[in-house]
């Protein structure tokens, strides 16, 4: 993240947050950095994801706050299931011993995220801070984990926050080939069945445009939050049968 812009909004505790138009544009260093100081607690982040607004900081730094733009979102209907995690999902789901699971192990995964290997990265930006606010954030009903189990063995997962009919997805781990694919899969087939559209990406990889993920404009963003955080949340509980909304839809499927 390098140096901080000058000139940036400092929060204290509780305040709100600026407008997000006068987040940094793409000619400064830090595209899409809208405030920093401010609270991790439950309220702030809730009222902060409702907005489009996510922390994001390293060791050293205060609390960071963006609102990129464009804004990197899987549209649910747009997931691409490649050939590959196609043929290991079919694996995974003829073991018994396999099983996806939500909300078990949010602890495990948070940390196991924090503690990944990144290209480029000396470390990480899931600091302990973060872990804690986000697993206060689980505790409150807002913050979930996706898991990929095998013999009882956690081997890979995701978490996200939700709010009402919106998914903001966070950060991966994958300790065996394709475990943390098979949970956005889960992730993605959860969501079909509860009628919800996107999920966030936050940041544009070649990753996730792998999977089906694309810009969008903050503005259209913005509109569909005001559209959908509002709405009654859906009881995380993974079920077998939601496999189907990928397995059998028009899910586009890609060598």
């Amino acid at each position: 993240m390098g140096k901080l812009p000058r000139l940036l909004p400092w929060l204290a505790a509780g305040e709100k947050f600026p407008p997000q138009d006068s987040a940094r544009g793409h000619h400064e260093a830090a595209p899409g950095l809208l405030a920093a100081g401010g609270a991790l607690d439950v309220p702030t982040l809730v009222d902060a994801y409702s907005q489009g607004i996510f922390p994001w900081f390293s060791p050293g730094q205060p609390v960071l706050w963006w609102s990129p733009d464009p804004r990197m979102v899987l549209r649910t209907h747009n997931f691409t299931l490649h050939r590959s995690l196609r043929k290991s999902l079919t694996h995974f789901l003829d073991d018994p011993g396999c099983e996806i699971r939500f909300d078990s192990a949010f602890e495990n995964v948070i940390n196991a995220c924090a503690n990944k290997a990144r290209a480029g990265q000396p470390g990480t930006w899931i600091v302990p801070d973060m872990v804690l606010a986000y697993s206060a954030l689980h505790r409150s009903g807002h913050a979930h984990s996706v898991e990929t189990w095998v013999d009882g063995e956690l081997i890979g997962g995701l978490y996200c926050v939700n709010l009402g009919r919106m998914v903001f997805g966070e950060s991966m781990f994958a300790h065996r080939t394709d475990a943390s694919k098979m949970a956005l899969a889960a992730l993605t087939a959860f969501c079909r069945a509860h009628q919800i559209s996107m999920i966030d990406c936050q940041q544009n990889t070649g990753h996730l445009a792998s999977l089906g993920a694309a810009e969008i404009s903050r503005a259209e963003f913005a509109s569909h939050l005001g559209q959908t955080v509002g709405k009654t949340a859906p009881n995380w509980r993974f079920e077998p049968v939601y496999w189907d909304q990928i397995l059998t839809s028009r899910t586009p499927t890609l060598p």
